[in-house]
């Protein structure tokens, strides 16, 4: 008698992928990209604990799905760089994944053809190349870790990590950060809640062993020592704002209540911005007066920002994309993101 089907009744299939270190050893970090990582991710902790006192601003499209045109941003934000360094770090936003509530585009990784085609070898190779391309200019990236397994292919160019609004919580993700090389900026939840994103960081700061994947690519027991610098992201939630001082003030509180250093970031889209990315920059003057009135705790802020404003929806005939405009989430443009942070500059510069 044939024994009915146990294992894996819903998968249809098992796609072949190329080992982490296979990718490496085709796209092998080079020694100025290396040092851009390391440079960026050495100014990130004396930020977080205060030997350098600027603002560090992670800032960049809402997510990549064109190269070209995300190098194209880079060249310019490097530029900036070089205006604004004595008061602030520039971090690209270097999104690949995106968390669906339902459905939807999954991020360049994941479908790098946007067709549904989910090639996701293709994708990461293609991911690993382009933040090559960005260190090598100079410029440090950030991005959100949502897999669990992507950090083994590419965690070598990234210099700040983020853990979104809805994965906080995820046990998953928390042990990940754990073992992560970067800072870590833990999303209060989608409801507003602080403390999911403070329990995040009390436990990721500690030692996990858990499941995962080495650079052969065979699955192992990972055991970490845990992240010393885990630290908040005011994102809003439940539809309110969550960047004014009142909130910065709760928001030190509650840490310090926890027993942890007041570092604060505020990410000036999603729910501080009421999805309305016309509104960041309001949210980052704000942001700019706290701090130049005398507030310690705020360390960073984020911004949805690209080429061309607003956002688009995919084409089915994906020539008629428009150049530098967001597929995802809605983001300002290139002039007004130059002049943001051009006037945060100037009033950094006479903080206390």
């Amino acid at each position: 008698m044939i024994s009915p089907d146990i294992e894996n009744v819903n998968v249809t299939s098992f796609a072949p992928m190329p080992s982490p270190e296979a990718l490496h050893s085709k796209l092998p970090l080079t020694d100025l990209a290396s040092e851009t990582v390391m440079k960026g991710r050495e100014a990130l902790r004396n930020i977080i604990d205060r030997q350098d006192k600027r603002l560090f601003v992670v800032v960049g499209p809402c997510s990549i799905h064109d190269p070209v045109a995300g190098l194209d941003y880079a060249r310019r934000l490097k530029a900036l760089q070089a205006e604004v360094a004595d008061t602030m770090l520039l971090v690209m936003r270097v999104y690949f994944e995106k968390p669906r509530t339902t459905t939807g585009w999954k991020g360049y990784i994941n479908d790098p053809d946007m067709d549904d085609s989910f090639r996701v070898n293709v994708g990461m190779e293609k991911a690993r190349q382009f933040l090559l391309d960005v260190c090598e200019l100079g410029l440090p990236t950030a991005t959100e870790a949502l897999d669990p397994i992507s950090p083994q292919y590419l965690g070598d160019l990234i210099a700040w990590t983020a853990i979104g609004a809805r994965t906080t919580e995820s046990q998953t993700h928390r042990e990940m950060s754990s073992g992560l090389s970067t800072p870590v900026g833990f999303k209060n939840g989608t409801d507003g809640d602080i403390s999911i994103a403070i329990n995040a960081i009390l436990s990721s700061a500690h030692p996990h062993s858990f499941l995962g994947i080495n650079a052969q690519g065979n699955v192992s027991i990972v055991r970490t020592r845990g992240n010393a610098y885990g630290h908040v992201v005011l994102r809003g939630g439940d539809g309110r704002p969550n960047y004014d001082s009142v909130s910065i003030a709760i928001a030190e509180q509650a840490l310090a209540k926890a027993k942890l250093p007041a570092n604060l970031v505020v990410d000036c889209s999603h729910a501080n911005s009421y999805k309305k990315p016309e509104l960041q920059p309001l949210v980052m003057a704000d942001v700019i007066h706290q701090i130049v009135q005398g507030n310690k705790s705020l360390v960073g802020v984020m911004i949805e920002s690209n080429i061309v404003g607003g956002n688009q929806k995919i084409p089915a005939d994906l020539s008629q994309l428009k150049y530098g405009c967001s597929v995802t989430d809605g983001c300002i443009d290139w002039d007004t993101t130059e002049q943001m942070l051009r006037d945060a500059h100037k009033q950094l510069l006479g903080r206390p």
